[in-house]
């Protein structure tokens, strides 16, 4: 492809060189420049990639795209090309290079704090049952009609993405879902894309240590729902306070679901156990295996996008009835004497409560609940007493215990945790670094009957030490313990 082509959705401020030269690669990292490439400079959180042009052009780059000033002196055998932001012209590169993969089949995307994973991937099982093929870009992994690509970010950089959803059609996908973060919204890594719909779950403290104020992170989603092109649907939680504000410059059609107000798509739980729930969808009962109020709410975003995507509501419920919970997701265990564990992501004082105001609906007080949490290291200290407090506020018992510590001392977080409890709530508590012990403690703990919640981790097969990613996994150790009981 020639790089006037590539970059005909960008506003050229400058150039030098020749524009029809072929490109036959786009990247913005250096290291994987090779002959005939273009590179993109973009100046990062962390580096400022106009610093490895260098690097690029030995590397083989016959073309560079740079928002700073074009050098006065450039090699004759490569083009500079001058935008006003290379961050934001990244996005609308890779999709031009790779096709327009966007225009080929319906995306559809899901931003908030909580529920992403849940709705983007029960989507995605549920249109395959449909008959259709389709893509996952996951936060637990990115799927192209059921073979899994390993991800390590929600959102992939712009070019992985457009790489990504231009194999999702050579491979014959006609619908691909995917979950939109705030990091990637601000750096603009979905820019480019044509998206077919849209979906509001809701707004709680998170990423304030990226994002650092609150109106901020807010606004990161909101811009999402801003570029939502006029023939696109956008569909918002109207328990959230946020969601009206998601929508108030969209162009799109708008919809609203809800669990306790007014809404384009309504429902209420009619029957819940451990191991499923009735609900009433739209006048309509389905009997689901999910569990959880919250769960009520990501099924009826689920619901929506379905029947927005011209679905009949009936089949939406039927193919709803046969889905089982996403990896990691309010995911149920029972012991052979009677102790029924709960694995679950739950890494945010919101979602904690969520999870653990769930199970205490469904046991009322008749048995004990025993949660073990932690929290993230390097990442925003202020929830962290706030966990702690969700934690004590609904269990009978805590195990405050290590996370992913990342580069932090796992100790200095759990006291960070423990200085958010009063002494009642430190008599239920108890601290135990090693996570494996306080899983170990918890199912000694535990009675017949009683719930144990392991929240933080979920889907995650590892504790990230010091830089490095060691196994473990929580649902493998609650089993040992369980089968060896």
């Amino acid at each position: 492809m020639l790089l006037k082509d590539i970059l005909s959705k960008v506003v050229v401020v400058e150039s030098h060189g020749d524009l029809n030269i072929p490109i036959s690669g786009v990247n913005i990292d250096s290291r994987r420049i090779e002959n005939n490439h273009l590179f993109i400079a973009v100046k990062g959180t962390q580096v400022d990639g106009h610093t490895f042009i260098d690097k690029a052009i030995a590397q083989g780059a016959t073309a560079i795209l740079v928002c700073d000033p074009i050098p006065a002196s450039v090699p004759n055998n490569v083009t500079f090309v001058r935008v006003a932001d290379t961050e934001d012209a990244v996005g609308k590169v890779a999709t031009q290079f790779y096709g327009d993969p966007t225009s080929k089949l319906k995306l559809v995307g899901v931003t908030g704090t909580n529920g992403k994973t849940t709705i983007a991937t029960v989507l995605y099982e549920m249109f395959r049952k449909f008959g259709h093929k389709c893509g996952l870009c996951s936060t637990v992994c990115n799927y192209i009609d059921g073979t899994p690509y390993p991800t390590e970010c929600t959102t992939p950089d712009a070019i992985t993405l457009n790489q990504l959803l231009a194999e999702m059609v050579a491979q014959g996908c006609t619908y691909a879902f995917m979950e939109c973060s705030s990091h990637a919204i601000q750096q603009k890594r979905i820019g480019g894309l044509t998206f077919a719909g849209a979906l509001f779950t809701n707004l709680t403290r998170d990423h304030l240590d990226y994002h650092k104020t609150f109106d901020a992170y807010r606004d990161a989603k909101k811009a999402f729902f801003d570029n939502l092109p006029k023939q696109a649907f956008a569909i918002t939680n109207a328990d959230d306070k946020n969601g009206a504000v998601m929508l108030q410059n969209c162009k799109a059609t708008l919809r609203s679901y809800s669990t306790r107000t007014a809404a384009d798509f309504k429902g209420r739980i009619l029957e819940e156990s451990i191991e499923g729930m009735l609900l009433d969808f739209n006048g309509q009962e389905v009997s689901v295996r999910f569990v959880g109020h919250f769960n009520v709410s990501n099924l009826l975003a689920v619901y929506g996008a379905a029947v927005m995507l011209g679905n009949e509501p009936q089949e939406v419920l039927r193919v709803m009835s046969e889905l089982a919970p996403v990896n990691g997701r309010f995911e149920t265990i029972r012991s052979p004497r009677g102790v029924n564990a709960i694995i679950d992501y739950a890494h945010t004082p919101d979602a904690l409560q969520n999870v653990l105001s769930s199970i205490r609906d469904i046991v009322k007080n008749k048995v004990q609940v025993i949660t073990v949490c932690g929290a993230g290291g390097n990442r925003d200290k202020g929830k962290r007493p706030l966990m702690a407090q969700e934690a004590a506020a609904l269990s009978d018992r805590v195990i405050i215990t290590s996370d992913n510590p990342r580069f932090e001392e796992p100790e200095d977080i759990i006291n960070d945790m423990l200085a958010g409890l009063d002494t009642a709530q430190r008599t239920r508590t108890i601290a135990i670094t090693d996570r494996r012990e306080a899983i170990r403690a918890a199912a000694m703990m535990a009675q017949p009957g009683d719930v144990i919640l392991v929240a933080g981790k979920g889907h995650e097969p590892y504790q990230d030490i010091k830089g490095v990613k060691h196994h473990f996994d929580d649902k493998e150790v609650i089993r040992e313990y369980f089968e060896n009981e």
